[in-house]
């Protein structure tokens, strides 16, 4: 990874690191450095899946190589280093996740394990050739953005959780925010994929009733809430 200013060989732990504090402290979508906020030690810990005492091992470790601003008890930011980092390995990531769901016929659902494994080890070389091969595409099969060979954002537009709509409101299924495979299958089945037009009839305690075509469903809150949806003017448009 030799795109960004940052010239100090870096371990898959701390690209891995780096990813998450930008995830995190953008609410898990993607912003600009401005817009991330501080992200806690245990919230880190949580997302990795080790011991608070690691993550600030890791982070004093961060902030030494100037990546991160890390101060005990007040939280972790990128810094714009740190930031570029983070955004290459994202690129990496959800350019191979679109390859593998577009070139090799991988499911949404199983795309995301593999960009794991892989995000860390092609070059840059081999990501353009992706990209040019994709179309250069803004986003990945989720819905998350790409950012683009220059590490810039592409431009988005505003949306908003299914389970924050109004009864009546209508969109399109811009960005589903989970990687739980039986979640995402359970999505698919219904055609709730970015792209997919819906409806919402009503919001109850038991979760969003929606119409997809012709078809009705209840979504559970759960899922309700990793649905992100793109608000259409036309609110008499038949999804």
């Amino acid at each position: 990874m030799n795109r960004t200013t940052h010239r100090t060989p870096l371990s898959e732990a701390q690209e891995d690191y780096l990813k998450q504090v930008l995830l995190l402290g953008s609410g898990e979508g993607m912003g600009r450095l401005e817009d991330t906020l501080p992200v806690s030690t245990q919230s880190l810990a949580d997302r990795m899946q080790v011991k608070p005492a690691s993550v600030t091992g890791m982070l004093k470790k961060l902030a030494e190589l100037g990546l991160v601003e890390y101060e005990a008890y007040r939280g972790v930011r990128l810094t714009e280093a740190g930031y570029k980092v983070a955004l290459e390995v994202l690129r990496h990531h959800r350019l191979i996740e679109a390859y593998l769901h577009q070139a090799l016929g991988y499911g949404w659902e199983e795309v995301h394990a593999e960009a794991e494994k892989l995000e860390h080890h092609i070059s840059e070389a081999f990501e353009q050739r992706i990209a040019e091969w994709l179309g250069h595409p803004s986003h990945d099969p989720h819905g998350d953005l790409i950012p683009s060979a220059a590490l810039e954002l592409p431009p988005t537009t505003p949306n908003r959780r299914l389970a924050a709509l109004q009864s009546g409101q209508y969109g399109t299924v811009a960005r589903v925010a989970t990687q739980d495979q039986d979640a995402l299958n359970l999505l698919a089945r219904l055609g709730l994929k970015p792209g997919a037009s819906l409806r919402l009839l009503e919001q109850g305690a038991e979760g969003s009733r929606i119409q997809v075509g012709g078809q009705r469903y209840l979504l559970p809150t759960s899922l309700a809430q990793v649905l992100w949806i793109q608000i259409e003017e036309d609110q008499d448009a038949n999804p």
